[in-house]
């Protein structure tokens, strides 16, 4: 018997999902509600439009195997509906000595996560690649691409609506409630019921799962990254992308030199903590938000051990010298005059009652909902490959 399934969130990972539905279970009615007035709104349409390779992630972690198939699936979507996919390659760097130790560990994931075309460089070879960038040593990755998520969102969606199915845009869910062995969502001017439910909510994934019953912990903790965008005849300092060598006691990897598919270079992002889940706008707070933050114990606890780091975040959001004194270690003939501040993103991260900051793709089955409680980066790259996770723990195969 033909099923309808509902799916809150119309991100990229959301609206993947569905259209994985659709084309595994032909006949099959997908309904997504996206609270906002267009699909990918939030942290598909502010991140830095990269395709990642799986240089970073623990091996045979979600985000590990994921990512791998995810980059090829993206690949091959892209190319099959001339959605623009540039593979203009990356270079991880390290400056200074006492980075090796991380950078070693760095090489060993990435090789163990098959990532293809990986090459080690010393300095000179690593200015062959990148001339203006420095270092001691660098990782390349030749397959790193970029894309523009949005429009793979809104391809996405097509897909589904192509299919029968229905997005409908403005319909925030307020309510999950079970209906007869169905599964009802509410909505402020209709309710759906639904067969199953997948939940896909990004920076509301947390207060959708309590919705549908789940736990509070993990909670969700935004945090804002601002990008800094390179003016124009100063932006073939860089080719591709430069990346640091990341800290590994963070999922985030660091300020960072990317290269968009719609032209320009930007800067960015950082790391600071967002009064606001849709902070993107430099002063925005949200009373709810901020309570959902202080009124957490994981944050105080997470605070407790990262405060320093913290610290220098926000000293680099304030000031724009210290922010690019960062980026300048990598390619330092860009100076502040080559820059000006440019736009905001706002990144979902869970963070455990303990404090710890969930590192891997989280997803909690609750007996009819779904509920993908953090999807964080690498999901866009992965998008295509966690609709098939998902899909299978549907279990209709």
């Amino acid at each position: 018997m033909d099923q309808t399934i509902g799916i809150v969130g119309g991100g990229i990972v959301g609206l993947a999902v569905g259209r994985e539905i659709t084309r595994r279970r032909p006949g099959t009615t997908v309904v997504v509600l996206e609270k906002e007035d267009r699909v990918g709104t939030h942290q598909t349409g502010h991140n830095s439009g990269v395709v990642h390779a799986g240089i970073y992630y623990r091996p045979g972690s979600l985000k590990a195997t994921l990512c791998t198939r995810g980059r090829l699936l993206l690949r091959d979507y892209c190319a099959e509906h001339a959605l623009p996919y540039d593979e203009c390659g990356k270079l991880v760097v390290a400056v200074d000595p006492d980075e090796m130790g991380r950078f070693e560990a760095l090489e060993r994931t990435a090789r163990e996560n098959g990532v293809p075309g990986l090459r080690r460089l010393d300095g000179a070879a690593l200015a062959e690649v990148e001339p203006h960038a420095v270092g001691l040593a660098a990782l390349h990755s030749p397959h790193t691409a970029i894309t523009d998520y949005v429009a793979v969102a809104q391809s996405l969606a097509a897909d589904i609506v192509a299919a029968s199915g229905s997005v409908h845009l403005s319909t925030p869910a307020t309510a999950i409630s079970r209906v007869g062995g169905r599964v009802r969502v509410t909505a402020p001017a209709a309710s759906y019921d639904v067969d199953r439910l997948v939940l896909c909510g990004g920076l509301q994934s947390d207060r959708l799962a309590r919705l549908a019953g789940a736990d509070a912990d993990p909670r969700i903790v935004p945090f804002r990254g601002e990008y800094l965008a390179v003016r124009q005849d100063r932006q073939d300092l860089v080719r591709g992308m430069v990346y640091p060598v990341p800290d590994p006691r963070y999922p985030f990897l660091g300020v960072h030199f990317t290269r968009r598919v719609g032209g320009g270079l930007e800067v960015g992002p950082n790391a600071v903590l967002a009064p606001h889940r849709d902070a993107y706008r430099r002063r925005s707070v949200r009373a709810a938000d901020l309570a959902s933050i202080v009124t957490w114990p994981g944050f105080w606890r997470m605070a407790g051990q990262h405060w320093r780091t913290g610290v220098g975040e926000v000293r680099g959001s304030l000031s724009l010298r210290a922010y690019l004194r960062t980026a300048q270690r990598y390619v330092p003939e860009i100076g502040v005059d080559d820059v000006v501040r440019a736009g905001f993103g706002v990144r979902a991260q869970a963070v455990e009652r303990d404090g710890t900051l969930v590192d891997d793709f989280r997803i909690d089955d609750l007996g009819g909902v779904l509920c993908v409680r953090n999807a964080p980066s690498p999901a866009a790259t992965s998008s295509l490959a966690i609709a098939e996770h998902v899909v299978d723990a549907l279990g209709w195969e």
